[in-house]
């Protein structure tokens, strides 16, 4: 008689090893950057402005929840093959409730900031009643508020800060996470250059004002990384509103001001990270060693 003990395939499998890591990344980023540019697309072809009540507008809409759709399709795909979240993943805590209202009046300071201290040199002026004007447009206040919530925080956090940044971190820092994000974030954006009614539109593409959107997109990264590490992605979404409606109120257009936003928020970033946990980089895992063989007894 033979009798021989053996482990399993599940018992040796482990969600967190490289290979699955990499599938669910590029997964992610083919669904994020598939939607969008498709639903994009369209807009594009229908021509006109994306306003609201226009053909144009539904489609242009659509295209900001590519990376929301790429981030569920993960999850759900996480949870049939029964993975833990991954390790980098921040989850929801109760501090940040109050860590994200706190760091979304800090971004939107920057920005402030940056404006007054740009309209001091003469480059632009602060109006509200061009703010004014904008909510307007937009249906009033609180249609503008959720409009600037919905499209782009809501549709995108959960996607680049929830699903692609812990799996990135698991073999990343955070310097480079925020380069990649930051270059994959630009060039995921480029089709609203050619969507007139946005605000990429209006920058034009070849143009310092369409550089330096590309360009900020990099440190505008890091410090949603910043807010998504203290308090995950609430504080990640409240930081990349606060950043959007506040550009958008003060109708930021000039490279100058561009520039002194960019400033301010490298400031910014700095106090984040000396008052913040230190990186350690990202862990070593340990190799997977094969079962050694049970003896096989004989009679």
């Amino acid at each position: 008689m033979l009798t021989s003990q053996h482990t399993t395939p599940s018992a040796l499998s482990n969600p967190a090893r490289p290979a699955t890591r990499r599938a669910d990344l590029i997964l992610f980023m083919a669904i994020a950057f598939g939607t969008s540019w498709a639903c994009w697309g369209a807009a594009i072809a229908l021509g006109g402005s994306a306003s609201a009540g226009t053909p144009t507008y539904v489609p242009f809409l659509l295209g900001a929840f590519g990376p929301l759709i790429g981030a569920l399709v993960i999850r759900v795909r996480r949870g049939r093959r029964g993975e833990p979240v991954p390790e980098h993943a921040v989850r929801f805590r109760p501090a940040a409730l109050v860590l994200a209202p706190l760091l979304m009046v800090a971004a939107a300071g920057a920005v402030l900031a940056a404006a007054a201290i740009g309209q001091a040199a003469g480059d632009t002026t602060l109006s509200w009643s061009d703010a004014q004007d904008v909510m307007a447009d937009m249906g009033g206040p609180a249609a503008f508020l959720v409009s600037m919530l919905v499209s782009g925080p809501l549709s995108e956090e959960p996607g680049w800060r929830g699903t692609a940044y812990p799996r990135m971190r698991a073999t990343m820092g955070r310097f480079q996470i925020a380069l990649v994000l930051g270059v994959s974030w630009a060039v995921w954006h480029m089709p609203l250059f050619f969507i007139d009614g946005t605000v990429q539109h209006d920058l034009g593409l070849a143009t310092p004002s369409g550089v330096l959107f590309a360009v900020g997109n990099i440190p505008m990264a890091m410090l949603v990384t910043c807010a998504y590490e203290r308090a995950g992605v609430l504080a990640a979404i409240a930081v990349h509103f606060a950043v959007n409606t506040t550009m958008v109120l003060l109708h930021v257009t000039t490279p100058a001001t561009q520039a002194l936003i960019t400033g301010c928020q490298l400031v910014l970033i700095a106090v984040l990270l000396l008052t913040g946990r230190r990186d350690t980089g990202p862990r070593t895992e340990a190799p997977i060693e094969a079962p050694a063989p049970h003896p096989v007894a004989r009679r």
